[in-house]
């Protein structure tokens, strides 16, 4: 039996990160086999390109050629991680999936809609979400809270845009959830990390019921 897939999605600093791992050890609670990932990456091609990416190198080359390099590691990611995984009734949670790209470089970069539906037609096809959830927050907290996070680092390619680049992502993302009720939640992420954890694990339970999953020998563990 197919695994589920699960994506998480939302502006800089929403806690995506977080509220995926701790998804992850819950189901894992219920000896389900979990695979937790995360885009641009999750497999050793894509980690290559997201670091070209994150780190802003590919930024003079256009939102468009941006596009492109999230799609080849999309690629690489679902063949190597994602399809097999779920091939094996595992459980897949993503930091990160198509709802990116859309908002990222379509929506805040102005790429052609149709360009973004073309390259997720040729990589995606029918290796959809069965739940996304999208992370708001008000793109100033958002921003806020990945500067403490950060501490010293460098900042990322993403995170150094200016405030309207970020309500653009916000929209998008906002309008993605009105469009696609039947895949896509809007989860606050303005609270505490259990309320929104709360939040989330309310969504999980009602839409795929992890209680009548098939449990799997190497849930605890994978």
């Amino acid at each position: 039996m197919r695994g589920k897939f699960i994506t998480f999605e939302g502006g800089e600093g929403t806690g995506k990160s977080t509220q995926s791992g701790l998804l992850a050890k819950r189901l894992r609670g219920f000896a389900i086999g979990v695979v937790q990932t995360r885009e641009p990456g999750g497999s050793l091609g894509a980690e290559i390109i997201r670091h070209v990416l994150l780190s802003g190198a590919a930024k003079p080359l256009g939102p468009e050629a941006e596009a492109m390099l999230f799609a080849a590691a999309r690629a690489d990611h679902i063949k190597t991680t994602i399809t097999p995984a779920l091939e094996r009734g595992k459980w897949v949670i993503c930091d990160r999936y198509i709802d990116s790209t859309r908002v990222y470089q379509g929506a805040a970069g102005n790429v052609d809609p149709r360009f973004i539906s073309g390259l997720e037609r040729l990589i995606v096809g029918d290796v959809m979400p069965d739940l996304t959830l999208i992370l708001d927050i008000d793109p100033q907290i958002g921003l806020a809270r990945a500067a403490a996070r950060r501490n010293d680092a460098s900042v990322d390619r993403f995170e150094q845009e200016k405030l309207d680049f970020h309500v653009k992502l916000r929209d998008a993302y906002r309008e993605i959830a009105a469009a696609n009720p039947d895949r896509c939640v809007l989860i606050d992420a303005q609270g505490t990390p259990d309320v929104v954890t709360t939040a989330i694990w309310k969504v999980v339970e009602k839409r795929l019921a992890p209680a009548t999953a098939p449990v799997s020998l190497e849930g605890a563990a994978s």
